[in-house]
């Protein structure tokens, strides 16, 4: 929403209980019991699809994605293109899972969710949350239980770093893209790039942003990035740069990209779809644009910077 200076306000999440190992907190990992909702065209919801897919929590924690063309309805469950058949509850609409939570609920519908089938109501929908738990609550029931995203002796840096990038480039091409008066577009705008300039330096130096080790904070940065030059720059007005201008932000998105699996979690036709054809406010022709020619496979040329 925007405020009364055009400066657009993200609405915050509202269920933020936790899954924890011994259950204390209420809720405990249990195979087949939790189902995550996602959009693979929204960036929040791509984080806990990646930590999923790393952690290899595919058999413990199910999955479905909804379409991603959001209308007046809201998100919606859909068989083609992109979308799938609700195959937990047979809801039709992502607010029907809310509601089935909280009778009567009227607040923001939004990706990604973890339902509880057990008690038949959304545990978690903020995706910060969502990849700290994936990362660490499903141990026992992981394929790759030894992977750790969220190490406890980093864990402040992270954060540290994490507040700041969410504000300046995850949230600041939202900021910018949906500011409705020209001071609050271009505040928005020239963080985001002050702060892309910051990190092209700190990644000139380091192959990852903690160095040899990949951590949320390199996933969390990655989805933004895997948008930017595709959707941002043109549709959200975050033009005065793109990621591929920045050698080494472009190779370090390219690195990531090719950790096994992470390919699968990447569908830019449905992230394209969604931002053009989801905000008329933005783009009221709703028309999708057919570039930027980019090529993702080309050599990334970034291990050096681990030895």
């Amino acid at each position: 929403m925007a405020s009364g200076t055009g400066e657009w306000v993200r609405t915050t999440t509202q269920f933020r209980d936790w899954v924890v190992p011994d259950g204390s907190a209420g809720f405990r990992p249990e195979p087949g019991r939790y189902h995550l909702y996602v959009s693979y065209a929204c960036p929040w919801a791509h984080r806990a699809i990646i930590v999923r897919k790393l952690k290899g929590l595919e058999r413990a924690i199910t999955m479905s994605a909804v379409d991603p063309i959001r209308d007046a309805r809201g998100w919606a469950f859909r068989e083609a293109p992109g979308g799938e058949t609700d195959p937990v509850g047979g809801f039709s609409f992502l607010s029907e899972v809310y509601e089935a939570s909280t009778r009567g609920y009227d607040g923001y519908v939004s990706v990604p969710v973890l339902w509880d089938r057990e008690t038949r109501c959304v545990v978690n929908n903020e995706s910060a949350d969502l990849s700290i738990m994936l990362n660490g609550a499903w141990n026992e029931l992981a394929e790759n239980p030894e992977l750790d995203l969220y190490p406890s002796d980093q864990r402040d840096e992270i954060d540290q770093l994490n507040a700041r990038v969410y504000q300046r480039v995850n949230n600041g091409v939202y900021r910018a893209g949906f500011a409705t008066s020209q001071d609050a577009y271009e505040e928005a705008a020239r963080g985001v790039f002050a702060e892309l300039d910051a990190l092209e330096e700190r990644l000139g130096t380091r192959r990852y942003l903690f160095g040899e080790r990949i951590t949320l904070a390199d996933w969390r940065l990655f989805t933004t990035l895997l948008r930017f030059d595709p959707v941002y720059h043109g549709h959200f007005k975050c033009n005065l740069r793109r990621v591929i201008d920045y050698p080494s932000l472009w190779g370090y998105l390219r690195d990531l990209l090719s950790e096994p699996g992470i390919g699968e979690t990447f569908r830019l036709d449905d992230i394209k779809r969604h931002y053009y054809a989801t905000h008329p406010n933005v783009n009221p022709s709703r028309i999708v644009a057919i570039g930027p020619a980019l090529d993702y496979d080309q050599p990334h040329g970034r291990e050096a910077l681990s030895t």
